[in-house]
């Protein structure tokens, strides 16, 4: 039996090319994200590594809670501390390091960098260990920074260059004065370091003649906890934490892991779903393949064969062909892996330099998985050829699915697609996180169910465009005819594209809500014309919104600030605004009372006062961070949204209790309206300072909807793998049903259809199947996209749902192109068979 299946499966190359592909896409996309993740993982890892190459041991300072308020801080980090660090008997220096945001523009004014990353620092004494200049000299005062040297590629910048920049107040200038290389990860994705001399740092980052950190090296033949140890005893018990350059490491590695993790669950995630519509593809083409030797094995089993034997021969097929897809697989999924990693380098998204890391368990995965998933896919038409008697193999008549079964498939698929329906309507009903189990729970049942149900719902819905057929002639006819011919294998082939299409029209839907949504919340509260912000989304210095009320053309300006504050045990963040104009900024539908604020009176939203059992009227007291305590009064109830909530207070009222006041956010009311010019005019108010972002309701929106865009469009681009898979589905079907009819094909060029509407006749059953797989697609995308909808909606009160009419046609299109290019190789060879040799066909 087993050379049997040697020989099948080299008799029939050509027939199991395709579902070779069809596994080799699937284990290539798992394989590559693995190849990726891994190189990506471990070149993060070394170049981590290497950055606490100067530091053995790390000191930061403790967090110390004040037991009486409730409140704490963490004590400043001295320059006596560093002495006393560098003078311990197992160091070799102690280092003083400063850093914060720092905001650097290109020569177009630009911000360098993504903002998060754009970084400053302090260059420590006439040479940095930590630093290697390439160029230049060290900075010296206010006037002169050093750059690190992928910024200064990327930006043009060479030493003696004068360049915009600001940390958090008005734009500076100062002059380039060296240039240096460096391991930071955050350079390497992208961003930008600026570094400073020590005092201009402490000065700029707000840490006067203080550290946010010591970096200790030890001496030669001195381990690191030894080093811990003594710095433990020289410094101020409980006043600071220490942690080796091992266990640092050690941080960064896992913290590396947590966020690759993330990106490779999502990307094997959708390689997933690639080998799942392949599994259909492998298990039509089986069940296509056994009926073709539906003979072939009647013969066996009457010559001595055993049921079992039949079906160990379909799978020896199986796992040969998974082999040969799992090592074609493995070898292309090195090429995505290192494709990726170019694409990368091409979007300006640079990596840290590694080798390519191809693991034992990548290569097990990759023929693990090529095998398993080819030969459950064979299991089931194995089995039901086995089953067959060899007198009912003999005769054909086991080709017509009984009416028995054909009953239990619909019943069957009926009850799953009504638990799945049900199950997905009861998740929209619940709040925010505790229905997303259930939905894709619901969401899995009803995709099962519509796969079984697709036999069934093939012939209505191909029956509707028999009209349409009909004008094509006999070409037409005949097309409609074998679509409806074989149910299941319709089905089958179908279903491959209709769950690619499904996730693609379900998300398009869900980021169209979504950004209308997030449109709306703009519209919906917020009159201000513009939101004046820091672009880390860090905090902003009061000196801004100062510097905009007296700015001409500017009607009003208000602050949100985040005060920290106790109402009994519970820590509740304020938020500070100005009572005098808060209301011409926001417009906020009141539940109770009055959007009054100033004095002890404030605000507050419906959830915070459900939470405390507030009413209008209501008082509480509060406790600041300086330890006082005041008593406010509720003047009103506001329904919040996902941009301004929580309890309001007057910044007047806030000041005395704030030793270092910020604002996370400037709103602002102009006179002429929001305008290009009008926004050029506060840009160039505030410096044109890089750091600062001045937006629009517009901006805001488009800001959100970006990233929507953006994974939006990666998710397009990785499930196109599971839309070429099912492509190859197609092809596969019409190429093997173009073998079975070869017969009935050379009947009808007998009697006188010529090649032109063999042609016609194989592309419009083509065009058939894949306009059905993308009508209920598209269909079930839909539904889904309009129930992720309704769960997000209670979470987002200004959710609305789009449906993306000209984005779903365009996807019909693609479906019908789809159909028409995967015709084309079995349209030609149908169109070549010899009419007699055709005939005489079994």
């Amino acid at each position: 039996m087993f050379r049997t299946a040697l020989r099948n499966v080299l008799a029939h190359k050509a027939r199991l090319l395709m579902t070779v592909l069809a596994v080799m896409l699937g284990v290539a996309f798992v394989s590559g994200t693995l190849v990726f993740t891994n190189s990506l993982t471990e070149a993060l890892q070394t170049q981590s590594a290497k950055g606490f190459d100067h530091v053995d041991v790390a000191v930061t300072a403790q967090w110390q809670e004040d037991e009486d308020s409730g409140f704490g801080e963490y004590p400043d980090l001295t320059p006596a501390m560093v002495e006393d660090a560098a003078a311990v008997p197992g160091a070799e220096r102690a280092i003083g390091i400063v850093f914060g945001f720092t905001a650097i523009a290109d020569k177009d004014g630009d911000l360098i960098g993504s903002g998060f990353e754009s970084r400053g620092g302090n260059y420590w004494g006439d040479e940095d260990p930590r630093y290697a200049l390439t160029d230049g000299r060290a900075p010296e005062g206010e006037g002169e920074i050093l750059i690190d040297s992928a910024t200064a590629k990327r930006a043009g910048f060479k030493v003696g260059d004068t360049v915009r920049m600001s940390v958090d107040g008005p734009v500076l200038k100062p002059v380039i004065t060296g240039i240096f290389t460096t391991d930071d990860g955050n350079v390497a994705a992208g961003g930008s370091l600026t570094l400073f001399d020590t005092a201009t740092a402490q000065k700029l980052f707000g840490k006067t003649d203080t550290f946010d950190e010591i970096a200790v090296k030890a001496k030669d033949g001195v381990g690191n906890t030894e080093l811990e140890t003594q710095l433990e005893k020289a410094l101020p018990a409980g006043a600071v934490d220490t942690m080796t350059g091992g266990e640092l490491a050690a941080d960064q590695t896992r913290a590396i892991d947590r966020s690759m993790s993330g990106i490779k669950q999502a990307m094997l995630g959708f390689a997933g779903i690639a080998l799942f519509v392949g599994t259909f593809i492998i298990a039509n083409t089986f069940t296509m393949l056994v009926a073709q030797r539906t003979k072939e094995l009647a013969l066996m089993r009457a010559v001595g064969a055993s049921r079992r034997q039949v079906t160990r021969s379909v799978l020896i097929e199986a796992f040969v062909v998974g082999t040969v897809a799992g090592a074609a697989g493995l070898v292309a999924g090195v090429g995505i892996g290192v494709g990726l990693r170019s694409l990368l380098g091409m979007l300006d998204a640079p990596l840290p330099d590694g080798p390519l890391v191809i693991g034992t368990d990548t290569v097990v995965t990759s023929f693990a998985v090529g095998v398993l998933v080819t030969m459950m896919a064979a299991w089931l038409p194995g089995r039901r050829a086995a089953k067959i008697p060899p007198v009912a193999a003999m005769s054909a008549l086991h080709a017509q699915a009984t009416t028995k079964s054909l009953v239990l498939r619909n019943t069957l698929g009926a009850l799953f697609s009504a638990a799945g329906v049900a199950v997905v309507l009861m998740a929209t009903t619940m709040d925010g996180s505790d229905g997303q189990a259930p939905m894709a729970l619901g969401a899995m049942l009803l995709i099962i169910g519509v796969f079984v149900l697709t036999p069934l719902l093939s012939r209505p819905l191909i029956a509707a465009v028999a009209p349409v057929l009909r004008l094509f002639g006999v070409s037409g006819k005949l097309a409609r005819q074998n679509s409806v011919r074989n149910p299941r294998r319709t089905a089958a082939t179908a279903s491959a594209l209709m769950i690619g299409l499904t996730l693609i029209t379900g998300m398009t839907v869900a980021a169209g809500s979504l950004q209308k949504s997030i449109e709306n919340m703009a519209a919906s509260a917020i009159e201000a014309d513009y939101m004046v912000s820091m672009a880390n989304h860090s905090e902003l210095s009061p000196d801004v919104e100062k510097k905009l009320k007296g700015t001409e053309g500017i009607t009003a300006t208000s602050p949100l600030r985040d005060t920290e504050s106790l109402i009994g045990d519970e820590t509740e963040y304020l938020t500070g605004v100005d009572g005098s104009t808060i209301n011409e900024l926001t417009e906020f539908e009141m539940e109770s009372g009055a959007f009054e604020v100033g004095g002890t009176r404030v605000v507050t939203d419906t959830r915070t006062a459900e939470k405390y059992g507030w009413e209008t009227g209501s008082g509480f007291t509060v406790s600041y961070e300086d330890g006082e305590k005041q008593k406010l009064t509720v003047s009103g109830v506001y329904v919040a949204n996902e941009m301004i909530s929580g309890i309001m207070v007057d910044t007047a009222t806030l000041a005395p209790h704030e030793p270092e006041p910020a604002d996370m956010m400037v709103m602002v009311k102009t006179a002429d309206g929001p305008s290009d010019a009008t926004k050029d005019s506060l840009e160039k108010a505030l410096g044109s300072n890089p750091g600062i972002k001045v937006q629009d309701k517009k901006d805001l929106s488009n800001e959100i909807g970006q990233l929507f865009t953006v994974v939006l469009n990666m998710v397009y681009g990785l499930l196109a793998m599971a839309v070429i898979v099912a492509v190859i589905g197609v092809i596969n079907t019409l190429a093997m049903s173009v073998f079975e009819r070869s017969q009935e094909i050379g009947m009808l060029r007998a009697i006188g259809l010529d090649r032109k509407g063999i042609k016609r006749m194989v592309r419009l059953e083509s065009l058939v199947i894949s306009l059905f797989g993308a009508v209920l697609g598209i269909g079930l995308g839909v539904f889904f996209g309009w129930a992720a909808g309704e769960l997000m909606s209670t979470t987002m009160s200004t959710y609305e749902l789009v449906l993306p009419w000209g984005r779903m046609g365009v996807f019909l299109l693609l479906a019908a192109v789809v159909g028409v290019l995967a015709a084309l190789w079995p349209a030609r060879r149908a169109a070549r068979l010899n009419t007699l040799q055709a005939i005489k066909a079994e």
